[in-house]
This record gives structure tokens, sequence and C-alpha cells, in this order.
């Protein structure tokens, strides 16, 4: 499942790297260990306060899709210039306030596609830090698994 997981990790990072706005698209969770068996692969996206939220939100349902295809999952976590958690992308293609009566988001509609469940999730700075920077550029840690190291090299070339 791994090599499935990772096979997403391209296609989002180009595709997340031509939105305006996005400042940074980074890796983190289980998928940056060693992990045999991750259930998910999860990006952590830095925004500016105005970057429009819908074009990062339908790449991420995307990606989702792909993932729930062989019983996976993937989250779009999402993080202000300054680095603080802002919440994740929404994932319904439609998002504003009345329109989801389930929607668990704080401020729906405030601004649209910013699904901030705060009450529920929340990074920590410390996990926030702890994230791989994959664009604009691509960071070469020590201690990835090879296999993600494989395909982030892909990304800087």
């Amino acid at each position: 499942m791994r090599e499935k997981l990772l096979a997403e990790l391209v296609w989002f990072v180009r595709a997340a790297g031509r939105i305006a706005g996005v400042h940074r698209v980074s890796l983190l969770g289980s998928i940056t260990t060693g992990k045999k068996d991750p259930k998910d692969i999860d990006f952590l996206v830095t925004v500016e306060d105005d970057a429009e939220l819908e074009p990062l939100a339908r790449i991420g349902r995307k990606v989702k899709g792909h993932a729930q295809q062989f019983g996976r999952g993937a989250d779009i976590f999402l993080q202000d210039v300054e680095g603080q958690y802002i919440g994740r992308t929404c994932s319904w293609r439609e998002c504003g306030p009345g329109i989801r009566m389930s929607c668990m988001a704080l401020h729906c509609g405030r601004r649209h596609y910013l699904y901030d469940d705060l009450q529920r999730i929340t990074l920590t700075n410390e996990t926030m830090s702890a994230a791989v920077q994959l664009w604009p550029n691509v960071e070469q840690r020590a201690g990835l698994p090879e296999d993600v190291l494989s395909v982030i090299k892909g990304l800087g070339e």
C-alpha cells in the first residue's frame, strides 16, 4: 500500500505547487516512517491568508478518492504563513454554510473550503515542524524510508 500512496505524492505536489497562494507543500505522518501499512498519506500545505482554497480542496479530493479505491485515506492539513495550524481542506464539492448538516467546521463558510474542525483535530507545532518539505524545495532528510527518499528525489529533478 505504501507504493500506491506514494504514487499520489508527485502528482499532488506538482498540482498544489501551481496554485496561487501556496507557499509550501510538505509530507507528514506515518508515511514518513517505516510503517509497512500506513492508513493514509498526509500533506501539510502552507497557504496565504487570501489564497483561494477551492483548487487545493479539489486536488485533495482526487488524492482522497484514489486512496479510497484501495482502502486508504489522505488528508490535506493547512497552516498559515506564520506557521499556525488553521484546519484541513473541505472534502465536500460544494462548501458553504447550511449546505451540509454534518459539517463540523467551526466557522463554516467564513473561508470557503477551509474545514476548521479544530475541536476534533489540531496539529501541534512539533508535528508540523517534523513535516518534510517537498515544494518549493525538496528537503532530503536523514532517517526517511528509502521508498520516500526515492520518490521525493524525483521531485527535485
